[in-house]
């Protein structure tokens, strides 16, 4: 079995980089180490390893972003399995495993050595995620993050902050779009949230499904209509906590393989912490799957 690292030395704090290294170089087995320069550059490395037709374990050494660019080069290959190694401000993936997780996965030679699993994956336009696809106010505030961090001496943690204040209480919460989930469908009416789940976790530190799989063939939907300023702050903790099943009246949920969205205007969708934007979106379950692997004696079951 070769084991392919791809390391995202912009990825976390500027020391990361430096000490996963010095662990590489305490491995017991061969590996393979490359260094992204450039946005797609992960994704057309593991494009690379693919076309050789052999397995390999591929290690995404960085945030969510660099797994995404990961998953997409290795979807719909049997023969190659990826994972990732926790380098990022934000690995919202890997909290499927527990709060744990990042001590787990640093754990080189047990993730190296660790089972896989078959993962869903959700297809947006053609692109692919893994985790949780976001069309609301929560994908403009994420959005927004990037712009706040570029200015000096913003902070991630206020980066967040003045994104969500220009977000909620400049721009307004909600945007008109049409929405089809299963049987329901609203037509150019005031959205706030729309949440598509394969996996638990985004934004942070919000679970919107805390019972969401990645492997049961279902994606969760849920969509947040018309809510005041009063409403979305009451609402934003227990929303957090996957508790959208005690407020039917005002979220919405559909369990399905397909879910689709328009706006007249551009609607911004994050994809497991990637942007899109387009007027028109249909997100739906994919025919790929991708093979996931982890330390042994980790789990992805929900917390019951």
């Amino acid at each position: 079995m070769d084991h392919l690292f791809i390391i995202n030395p912009a990825a976390g704090k500027k020391d990361s980089t430096e000490a996963l290294e010095r662990l590489l170089e305490r491995l017991p087995f061969p590996r393979k180490i490359v260094h992204t320069a450039r946005e797609g550059d992960a994704r057309r490395m593991t494009e690379a390893a693919a076309a050789l037709g052999k397995p390999i374990r591929i290690y995404a050494c960085g945030g969510d972003g660099t797994l995404n660019e990961v998953v997409n080069g290795a979807a719909g290959h049997d023969f190659l399995a990826v994972t990732n190694v926790p380098m990022g401000t934000g690995n919202d993936f890997l909290k499927l495993f527990g709060p744990n997780y990042r001590s787990i996965f640093s754990n080189l030679e047990a993730l190296a050595a660790g089972p896989q699993a078959a993962f869903d994956l959700m297809d947006c336009n053609g692109k692919l995620g893994l985790d949780v696809i976001c069309a609301g106010v929560d994908a403009r505030i994420a959005a927004g993050v990037h712009k706040y961090k570029r200015l000096k001496g913003v902070s991630g943690r206020w980066a967040y902050l003045l994104s969500l204040a220009e977000q909620v209480l400049v721009r307004g919460i909600c945007r008109p779009m049409t929405v089809s989930m299963g049987a329901d469908r609203w037509t150019q009416e005031p959205t706030a949230i729309l949440c598509i789940c394969n996996g638990r976790h985004y934004g942070g530190g919000f679970m919107p499904v805390a019972d969401a799989m990645p492997d049961d063939g279902v994606l969760d939907v849920l969509r947040v209509g018309k809510v005041s300023l009063p409403t979305f702050a009451r609402l934003a903790g227990q929303y957090a906590k996957g508790l959208y099943w005690k407020y039917p009246a005002l979220i919405r949920a559909y369990h399905g393989q397909e879910v689709s969205f328009s706006a007249r205007e551009p609607i911004t969708v994050v994809v497991d912490g990637e942007i899109m934007r387009d007027t028109t979106f249909t997100v739906r379950l994919s025919e790929k799957k991708v093979n996931f692997f982890y330390p042994a004696g980790a789990s992805y079951a929900p917390c019951v």
